[in-house]
């Protein structure tokens, strides 16, 4: 088979706009156009899901771009037909670049008689044909180990960091990074010292699922800017609940950045009449109109990170660099010139 001379991107209906910005990026990076792969992904009326792809892709080094986000199933199976379009037509290698990787939060038996559903989607991406996985936080960090290939996961909170640093840059001794639960406590630690602040957790009980008893925070919060970290915001009801407890003891101003902005049901409404001056998410999953006009809802880019982690892969260097902010500083400087 021919050498690839360019990566090639290829995108289903999950987040166009993400793949297309993917794609604007990496022609700046490598100075030739890095379009996306024509082809359409349509449904027949009955709601089966065809692909077909326009272009010639022999022993060429593919990379999927997409999201597994809500409608999860539809856009699960859209990755799984593409990939087996692609292998089907002798590209070189498939690499799933799936920025939100959903069924994650399935990743472990929490009662009899359950599944472990992320374990289950990883054997079928990999049983597809898919050779490599690309994403970003992963709900749980173990479940690379659901994989039998390589998997590169991508981590949000460099990114915020430079964001805080810019947003911040006046009151950076004010702020206080909050884990609003115990199982959160590693990614916020993480990020807190990226930025050299200390850390607090906000534990909640729960009589039941979904409703939350009691929330009691651990540190003290008094005068502080919190900053709420998590890796998946859905309803937004435990937030915007931690939000008000963290004022309820002395916080001077609540803000919170999310990795993945799943905003379901009445997230948006929640967030918008919530005492949190704002929520910063990642575009890793498409957001809707309603997230877009939400007055505290801002949106950070994620396509830098991921067409420098693509090219990377590509031709062979270190991914995990892309966590260092020396790194990646530079990709987005534009953005954040001077943090």
């Amino acid at each position: 088979m021919p050498t690839p001379s360019e990566p090639k991107l290829i995108s289903g209906n999950a987040n166009m706009p993400l793949a297309k910005a993917i794609a604007r990026r990496m022609s700046l990076h490598r100075g030739v156009n890095v379009g996306l792969v024509d082809a359409r992904v349509e449904r027949f009326n009955d709601g089966e899901i065809f692909v077909e792809v326009f272009e010639n892709v022999r022993g060429e080094d593919m990379f999927i771009i997409q999201p597994t986000s809500n409608p999860a199933n539809d856009n699960l199976m859209e990755l799984l037909i593409m990939a087996d379009a692609l292998r089907r037509s002798s590209a070189a290698r498939v690499t799933a670049v799936l920025p939100y990787f959903g069924y994650a939060r399935q990743d472990r038996r929490t009662k009899a008689r359950t599944p472990i559903t992320a374990k289950m989607v990883a054997n079928m991406l990999v049983g597809t044909g898919i050779e490599r996985v690309l994403t970003m936080d992963l709900h749980a960090a173990q479940i690379q180990g659901f994989f039998d290939i390589p998997v590169d996961n991508l981590y949000a909170s460099p990114v915020f960091a430079l964001d805080i640093k810019h947003t911040f840059k006046d009151r950076m001794d004010e702020l206080m990074i909050v884990s609003p639960d115990v199982g959160g406590v590693a990614r916020a630690r993480e990020l807190a010292k990226r930025i050299n602040s200390p850390l607090s957790i906000v534990d909640k009980r729960r009589e039941k699922p979904g409703e939350i008893a009691e929330m009691t925070v651990i540190g003290d919060v008094k005068g502080k800017i919190c900053l709420i970290v998590d890796d998946i915001c859905d309803t937004a009801g435990t937030l915007c609940k931690a939000a008000e407890v963290l004022l309820e003891n002395g916080a001077k101003e609540v803000h919170s950045y999310i990795s993945h902005g799943v905003m379901s049901g009445p997230a948006v409404e929640r967030v918008t009449n919530s005492v949190m001056k704002s929520l910063v998410i990642t575009d890793s999953i498409q957001p809707t109109a309603e997230v877009k006009n939400a007055a505290n809802i801002r949106i950070v880019p994620t396509a830098p990170v991921f067409a420098q982690a693509i090219l990377n892969i590509w031709n062979g260097t270190s991914v995990s660099s892309l966590f260092e902010q020396d790194t990646l500083g530079p990709i987005y400087d534009g953005m954040y010139a001077g943090s």
